[in-house]
């Protein structure tokens, strides 16, 4: 932690700099980087000191870097969907990744809310809100919120479809992946992505344009490039972040991000262009541990739905740090707020973050995430999920400034914790402070209301767990790794 304060408070020096006022009919080139699977510390900038990431760190001091940032929801498909829809996940339904069936079901003491695999194309997404002021939209890697991204607002798709992974061949020419033609054998996916990315920028740079760099990596299989393995094998790891496969895989993300860096420079349109940065959920607990946090991809501790997320627009956004709590949510109405169109999303549930563009202030606001459904567990010994046998069970959770409720379904837990002070969400205060325990859960039940959000409730008759042995292991579990930690 140390490391990362140290470097945020490096990047404080920066926050002095007045960005220009910019008018309503500005409309900049907008470059989404969205890394699949990409944990909170998994960057230098954000703290790491076992990945080297010297393109993006170099970049985080030339944009916002959000510290407190999350993804609406703990894996890939809900987080997109919410991304591009601009919806919490009660709105559109799309909890995880095909069936809502997860785990073995004699395990699952309640009938899990049904599951949509997609974003109902009838949902006005943000490309297709760029697409009515003129833009020209492109989508480059992963997809997931639907089987074509042309019937969600994209023109150009490469290697855009309903998959999840790069599938059989992983990262390596010949693809298992849609939308892409083999090419050069052996040729490593995320290379390919970005210079189908360059491409697109260097031929529509008098135009604006949206780019969707949306990379498979660092998502299963973990398959880096020879060369940065090297880099990696004699290096010591320090708190679970070891693997030198995955770095690689990192290091291959970072150098290619500087190639779009590059041409925007080269093509002098870098201060025209806006860059986001983040992940769609955290990472996978057993592959990159997320020390101090809790937990990883799939769970509803920070480790699962804290990202790094970062903006770039040069003059127009301070360089320097912001705390405040935001979400990928609140991408959509920003690019609304700076575009202006005619024709605006009616509902968007996140909020606009440029008046943050210039020094921050404190935004009051609430974050929500609720989850009906199960997640089983990746790891039993190694995920931290609330118990060995999902990484998370049904459930709703509440961040309202320094503190964060977690309430389960299936027993009425309730988690309560001080992330100013436990970021790692090791001591639960529920009990010591049933008051503040009393008022969010109430907030909680006032937005699953007013989101018409479902909360199962019907026992699953084939389950031979009893609440009471959900409670028990749950206990037991939670005094285990206490004593491991």
């Amino acid at each position: 932690m140390k490391n990362i304060f140290f470097i945020i408070s490096f990047l404080l020096i920066f926050s002095c700099k007045n960005p220009s006022h910019f008018s309503k009919s500005d409309r900049p080139n907008i470059i989404l980087i969205n890394v699949d699977d990409l944990g909170w510390k998994d960057l230098g900038f954000m703290g790491s000191q076992y990945y080297e990431t010297p393109f993006l760190d170099e970049f985080a001091k030339q944009g916002t870097v959000f510290t407190n940032a999350y993804a609406s929801a703990a894996n890939c498909a809900p987080s997109r969907a919410s991304l591009f829809s601009g919806l919490n996940t009660p709105r559109h339904g799309v909890y995880t990744v095909g069936s809502s069936e997860r785990g073995d079901k004699r395990t699952r003491k309640l009938i899990p809310a049904k599951n949509k695999k997609y974003l109902n194309d009838s949902i006005y997404t943000f490309p297709e809100m760029l697409k009515s002021v003129g833009y020209i939209n492109a989508n480059f890697g992963k997809w997931h919120i639907g089987k074509d991204p042309k019937t969600q607002g994209i023109d150009h798709n490469i290697g855009g479809s309903n998959k999840g992974n790069p599938g059989r061949n992983g990262y390596f020419s010949p693809y298992n992946i849609d939308f892409i033609k083999n090419e050069k054998p052996g040729e490593y996916l995320t290379d390919r992505l970005t210079n189908e990315a360059v491409d697109f920028i260097i031929k529509n740079a008098d135009s604006p344009f949206f780019a969707n760099l949306s990379f498979y990596s660092v998502h299963t299989p973990i398959q880096g490039k020879k060369s940065w393995i090297k880099n990696y094998t004699s290096k010591n790891g320090i708190n679970g972040q070891d693997n030198p496969e995955y770095a690689a895989m990192v290091s291959s993300v970072d150098e290619n991000i500087g190639k779009i860096l590059k041409t925007l420079d080269d093509l002098k349109i870098a201060e025209n262009t806006l860059v986001i940065f983040t992940s769609d959920n955290g990472g996978i607990r057993s592959i990159s541990n997320q020390y101090p946090l809790k937990a990883g991809k799939g769970s509803y501790y920070e480790g699962g739905i804290r990202v790094p997320f970062v903006l770039r627009w040069p003059k127009k956004i301070f360089s320097g740090v912001n705390n405040n709590n935001i979400s990928n949510l609140d991408i959509y109405p920003t690019i609304q707020d700076i575009i202006d169109p005619k024709n605006k999303a009616l509902t968007l549930d996140g909020i606009s973050l440029k008046n943050q563009f210039k020094i921050p202030s404190k935004i009051n606001r609430d974050l929500f995430f609720h989850f009906p459904i199960y997640l089983e567990a990746y790891n039993k010994l190694e995920d931290q999920g609330r118990d060995p046998l999902f990484r998370t069970r049904p459930g709703s959770v509440i961040i309202s400034g320094k503190w964060k409720l977690h309430h389960y379904f299936e027993d009425e837990g309730l988690e309560l914790y001080d992330l100013s002070q436990d970021i790692g969400e090791s001591n639960n205060l529920a009990e010591l402070k049933p008051d503040i325990s009393t008022k969010l859960l109430n907030k909680l039940n006032d937005w699953r209301e007013k989101s018409n959000a479902i909360i199962p409730n019907e026992i699953n008759k084939e389950s031979f767990l009893s609440v009471l042995t959900i409670i028990l292991l749950s206990v037991i579990f939670s005094v285990s790794n206490a004593c491991i930690g």
